[in-house]
């Protein structure tokens, strides 16, 4: 994309488009994941909308748990007041059904004296185990409605959990769901997963239209992956569809953003395929630095097929890059497939290294398409937008 293109692609709407009546409000938001002085980016699009709802007359406090076992982390500076609290839960994936009553109990003295020295109006959980079934506990004890995000599509923790502890895993969040005052999910695909007989309402995702921006792209011709290296986002089938790509042109790199136990298998898969020079395993990045990769790539590709939206998706459009997402997840919600973006098949590395070599060699199509991705962002998907959404839902729950 040239950067005269980019030049006409502007931000969005200020916030005082949206026109809602505004309340002032205090939310206490209770969160697993948030960004932190060692991790500045896990937890973003927890923190972004925040900073937004604040300008509508919304007071935000959060509160981010983390299991004793994993460490302390050290809240990161914001113009958001956060703070981190170590809770006692049994290790791994064992201790997940009792995690939010432990929680609670961790929190339950600390939270009435927040409440009694500046009273919230309502609790937003994200999560169903742990948070949202803290929330719950907490919720009653101050007489306050809470609302509870679901950001996967594991909705009710017994994919995560097997067996027996998962099937009371999954009674714990049925409750949790049918006693909020609203359950928020990302995408009608999380909507599907959650069911039927709750009260749900689907939010995207948004992103900075600022901090992911257009820039021309490198010279070198770069598809970007961003995610955790774990079998879902299936990066095996990538880097086999990259191979390919190789073959055709060998001078293209992939580039992949992230770290998991799958890392050492993808590595090896790079070596058997003889493309180890070409796939480039960056680990876990700042924002700042993948945003940066982001700007500089020629194409985003992540063929995730458990995936109930994905923000990197999004802050790709926002780059104006052509994404290619994978067909009947969140993302598709999204993507018009030959118009902002593209979808592939489930686990086809020959469709994707196809489209991945018609890309590369197209740099009109890119540049259609990811203009256009940008404008579905910059019209619907900002952080103003939701934001807007977020304050609104909170208006109608207090009420």
């Amino acid at each position: 994309m040239s950067a005269s293109a980019a030049s006409r692609v502007q931000a969005g709407p200020a916030p005082e488009a949206f026109g809602f009546e505004r309340q002032a409000l205090r939310v206490l938001t209770l969160t697993p994941f948030y960004p932190s002085a060692e991790n500045d980016f896990t937890g973003c699009f927890i923190r972004d909308p925040l900073l937004w709802t604040s300008r509508l007359a919304i007071t935000n406090e959060v509160i981010a748990a983390k299991p004793f076992y994993r460490g302390r982390v050290h809240s990161a500076v914001s113009m958001i007041s956060s703070q981190w609290t170590n809770y006692f839960s049994v290790p791994g994936n064992r201790g997940l059904a009792m995690s939010g009553a432990f929680l609670a109990a961790r929190l339950s003295r600390k939270v009435r004296r927040m409440h009694e020295d500046n009273a919230f109006d309502l609790i937003h959980a994200h999560g169903a185990l742990p948070c949202g079934h803290a929330a719950r506990s907490l919720s009653k004890s101050l007489s306050i409605p809470f609302v509870v995000s679901v950001h996967g599509l594991d909705a009710y923790s017994d994919r995560q959990v097997s067996g027996v502890l998962g099937r009371h895993c999954r009674r714990i969040a049925e409750d949790v769901y049918r006693s909020a005052k609203a359950v928020v999910c990302v995408s009608e695909k999380v909507r599907e997963r959650v069911g039927a007989g709750i009260n749900s309402v689907v939010v995207y995702n948004a992103v900075d239209p600022e901090i992911f921006s257009p820039e021309p792209e490198s010279s070198e011709r770069i598809i970007l992956s961003v995610g955790n290296l774990i079998a879902t986002k299936d990066h095996a089938t990538l880097i086999r569809a990259f191979a390919n790509v190789a073959r055709a042109i060998p001078t293209r790199i992939l580039e992949i953003i992230g770290d998991g136990p799958e890392r050492q298998v993808l590595t090896v898969l790079a070596a058997e395929l003889g493309i180890s020079s070409r796939v480039w395993f960056r680990g876990r990045q700042s924002r700042k630095e993948t945003a940066a990769a982001m700007r500089r790539c020629t194409v985003f590709a992540l063929p995730s097929y458990y995936e109930g939206l994905g923000c990197v998706y999004l802050e790709a459009m926002a780059c104006a890059k052509p994404v290619i997402g994978c067909k009947g997840q969140g993302i598709s919600e999204l993507i018009e497939h030959g118009v902002n973006g593209f979808l592939s098949h489930r686990e086809n590395e020959t469709a994707l290294s196809d489209l991945l070599l018609v890309l590369l060699e197209n740099e009109t199509l890119r540049w259609r398409v990811g203009i256009s991705a940008r404008q579905a962002i910059l019209q619907k998907h900002t952080l103003e937008h939701q934001a807007a959404q977020l304050a609104q839902l909170y208006l109608e729950c207090v009420q």
